[in-house]
């Protein structure tokens, strides 16, 4: 949970600062100097971000957030008490609540029947257009279709996505849009975290052969 949260973090900022839009410009020679103007982007200190999810990671997410000085709401179907408590992240009743309010918003759910197409079309223009929308999930959770053109129209600011409705197939014109940045589905590719992977795959076949129980099953 620890590596998606960061990567989570870490669309955060590139968005807000404009991180890729800045390396491409200066890979490509365009830099001529020192700009007062250029690539100005937007402070994380302060923003409002929106958790929709508020599992394992939700949590780790917010206590990032809450670090680094942003102001934590969410809806999930159970409210949390530890997100309450421990972050005074402050809960909202609907999804839609979430959108209207948040600078930026991060999705935390399993891909289900009830949670496929999430963030459709409707969805998307409740948020603010100002707002980013974040990704590290699963990628049908969003109607891709709806976000290349709310992102084309700049109904919203931008997107980070690390998932893919059609994974690794990209949507059309996806790839084109400036305002989107793209991964390959790393948020959990840490040392670390492929490590705890490895123990608790073999701390599972242990489990099954020494009790008949799996400690994880799926």
């Amino acid at each position: 949970s620890s590596s998606v949260a960061e990567h989570t973090i870490s669309l955060a900022f590139a968005l807000l600062r404009r991180i890729v839009e800045s390396d491409q410009y200066t890979r490509k020679g365009k830099y001529k100097g020192w700009a007062p103007m250029n690539f100005i982007g937007d402070d994380i200190h302060g923003k409002i971000i929106g958790l929709i999810g508020a599992g394992q990671i939700g949590v780790r997410v917010a206590s990032y957030a809450k670090a680094l000085g942003l102001n934590v709401i969410y809806y999930d179907i159970v409210r949390n008490s530890k997100l309450d408590n421990e972050h005074s992240a402050e809960y909202f009743n609907s999804i839609e609540e979430v959108l209207k309010n948040s600078d930026i918003v991060s999705l935390h759910v399993p891909l289900l029947d009830s949670t496929h197409h999430l963030i459709n079309e409707q969805r998307l223009r409740l948020m603010k257009k100002t707002a980013y929308l974040i990704n590290t999930s699963r990628g049908p959770i969003i109607d891709e279709k709806a976000l290349v053109k709310a992102l084309k129209d700049k109904v919203i600011a931008g997107a980070g996505l690390d998932v893919f409705e059609f994974e690794p197939k990209l949507s059309s014109g996806l790839a084109k849009l400036p305002n989107v940045i793209l991964t390959p589905h790393i948020a959990s590719a840490s040392v670390q975290a492929r490590n705890q992977m490895a123990i608790t795959a073999v701390s599972n076949i242990i489990s099954y052969f020494e009790n008949g129980s799996l400690k994880n099953p799926v």
